[in-house]
C-alpha cells in the first residue's frame, strides 16, 4: 500500500471516534496492552509526561514539548485529533512521523488487527509508542484522547502527570457530574508519580487530593503557586507577568499563542517545569524563550490562529462549553467592525449548553465537516436560529469560508470555530488567495 491507501485502511478498517462517536470507543485497556505486547512494549522504552484535561491539554502538551526541544532534548509529541494531516499526531522535535514508518507499521500490524480488532485510536497510540521507542527519544509528551483512567495512552508510567482542567464534555462517556469526570481524568495519576493540576475548583479538588494521597503522589495546583499579575495582547503576542507565590518573584513571559485563555495553560506549564527540574536540566531562560516560539518549534496550530489581516481571519478549535466561553472572552480584547462566524458542530455535542454562548449580533455561515458525526449544516442552522443566531448554511466548510470572505470588509473579523474538524477543513492557502483577489479588485 502507498501512504494514502494506508490512511484509508486505518479509517475504513478501524472504528474511529472522530467519525462515529462513542460507539468507536473501547472503554478498556486490554486491546492497547495487546498492541503494546505485540510491539515488544515500546511504552516502557522512553520517558514520558502524561497530560489529560477537558480543555487546554493540546496547548500544554505543545508548550512542554517546545520547552524540552529548546533545551536540546529529543522530544516526542503525541496529540489528537489532527487538523490536516494524520501525521500531525506524532512528531519528534516538531517534525511529523515519516510516511514510510506509517506504511510499515500498518503492514506489520495487519494480522494483529484481524485478531484483536483494535480501534483507530488504540492502533495509532501503539504507532506513536513504537516510533518514539525506535527513535530513542529523551522524553515524549503524551496527550490523552478522552478521559484518562481507561484512555489508551494510560499504559505508560510517566515522570509527571498533568491534568489541565475539568469541564463539561463527553458526559455520555465520562459521567454526568464534574466529580465523575474528574475521577476519570484522575485515573492517570500513578503511584509515587507527581501530578500537576492546572485549575483549582471546589467541586473537583478533593477528587484529586484523595487520588494523589491514595497513590502517595505529590500534588501541585498551578493556580495556587503562580498568579497572573498582568496580561495584554500586543502585536499578536500574549504578554504576561506572573508572581511565584513562594518566592514572590515576578516573572515576565511572551507567548506566540495569543489567546487570552492561554494564561491558565501557561501557569500549568510553569508549575510542571518547576516539578520537572528535579529530574531534567531545565532553565528559566530557555523555558521563557521556548514559550515565545511554540508554533515554530512544534507546528502547533488552530488556537486563536490569525491567518489573514484586513479582514482578520482567525481559526480556533474551541468546541465545548468552556472552549466557546474562552473564545467569547477573547473577542472582548479584539477591535473590529462586524463579526462573521463560520461554524459547525458534531451531532453529539451538548448544543443547548453551547449555542446560547454565541453572540447574537454576528453574521453566521453554517456548515459541516465531511464526517458522519457532523450535524448537517441546514439542521444546525435551524437549531442555531432557535437561539437567535441568524445566517445561511453551506454544503462545505470552504464554501462557507469563501462566502464569509466575500461578505467581509477590511475592518471586520471572520472567526472560524466550533469543531476541530471544521477548522481542519479550511483551505488556508485558497482563503488567502481569495482575500488577495478581493483586495486587489477593490483598489
Amino acid at each position: 500500500m502507498n501512504f494514502q491507501e494506508t490512511i484509508d485502511y486505518l479509517y475504513n478498517k478501524l472504528p474511529v471516534f472522530s467519525r462515529t462517536g462513542a460507539k468507536a470507543l473501547k472503554i478498556d485497556l486490554t486491546n492497547t496492552r495487546l498492541v503494546c505486547e505485540f510491539l515488544g512494549h515500546p511504552e516502557k522504552k522512553f520517558k514520558s509526561i502524561h497530560i489529560a484535561g477537558t480543555n487546554g491539554k493540546g496547548s500544554v502538551s505543545n508548550m512542554l514539548a517546545a520547552v524540552f526541544q529548546n533545551h536540546g532534548y529529543k522530544t516526542g509529541l503525541y496529540t489528537s485529533p489532527h487538523l490536516h494531516d494524520f501525521r500531525e499526531r506524532i512528531r519528534i522535535n516538531g517534525k511529523m512521523i515519516p510516511k514510510r514508518f506509517v506504511i510499515n507499521y500498518v503492514q506489520k500490524t495487519k494480522d494483529l488487527v484481524e485478531q484483536v480488532h483494535p480501534s483507530f485510536f488504540e492502533l495509532t497510540v501503539g504507532m506513536a509508542f513504537d516510533y518514539f521507542a525506535e527513535e530513542k527519544v529523551d522524553i515524549a509528551i503524551i496527550e490523552t484522547g478522552l478521559g484518562g483512567r481507561l484512555d489508551s495512552t494510560n499504559v505508560i508510567t510517566p515522570e509527571l502527570s498533568v491534568i489541565t482542567n475539568i469541564g463539561w464534555d463527553h458526559t455520555d462517556v465520562l459521567g454526568d457530574t464534574l466529580q465523575k469526570i474528574a475521577g476519570e481524568k484522575a485515573g492517570i495519576i500513578k503511584p509515587g508519580i507527581p501530578v500537576v493540576i492546572g485549575e483549582t475548583h471546589k467541586e473537583t479538588k478533593n477528587v484529586f487530593l484523595k487520588t494523589a494521597k491514595k497513590n502517595a503522589s505529590d500534588i501541585y495546583f498551578a493556580d495556587q503557586n503562580f498568579h497572573v499579575l498582568h496580561s495584554e495582547i500586543q502585536k499578536g503576542k500574549l504578554l504576561i507577568e506572573v508572581e511565584h507565590a513562594a518566592t514572590k518573584k515576578w516573572l515576565k513571559y511572551v507567548s506566540d499563542l495569543p489567546g487570552h485563555y492561554q494564561l491558565k495553560n501557561i501557569l500549568t506549564v510553569l508549575q510542571s517545569v518547576e516539578v520537572l527540574k528535579k529530574k531534567f536540566r531545565l532553565s528559566n531562560q530557555k523555558t521563557t524563550a521556548a514559550l515565545t516560539a511554540v508554533c515554530k518549534l512544534t507546528g502547533f496550530a488552530g488556537r486563536w490562529q490569525t491567518i489573514h489581516q484586513k479582514p482578520r481571519v482567525v481559526l480556533d478549535v474551541g468546541h465545548n462549553r468552556e472552549g466557546i466561553t474562552a473564545i467569547i472572552e477573547q473577542l472582548r480584547y479584539m477591535h473590529y467592525n462586524k463579526l462573521l462566524i463560520v461554524t459547525g458542530m458534531v451531532k453529539d455535542k451538548d448544543h443547548a449548553a453551547v449555542l446560547p454562548l454565541f453572540p447574537k449580533d454576528a453574521k453566521y455561515f453554517f456548515s459541516n465537516a465531511k464526517i458522519p458525526r457532523a450535524m448537517p449544516a441546514k439542521e444546525f442552522a435551524a437549531l442555531a436560529s432557535q437561539y437567535g443566531l441568524k445566517g445561511k448554511s453551506y454544503k462545505t466548510v470552504q464554501t462557507a469560508v469563501e462566502a464569509a470572505c466575500k461578505s467581509a470588509k477590511p475592518g471586520d473579523l471572520i472567526l472560524i470555530c466550533g469543531s476541530v474538524y471544521v477548522v481542519g477543513e479550511v483551505d488556508v492557502a485558497a482563503t488567502k488567495r481569495l482575500l488577495k483577489e478581493i483586495a486587489e479588485a477593490g483598489k
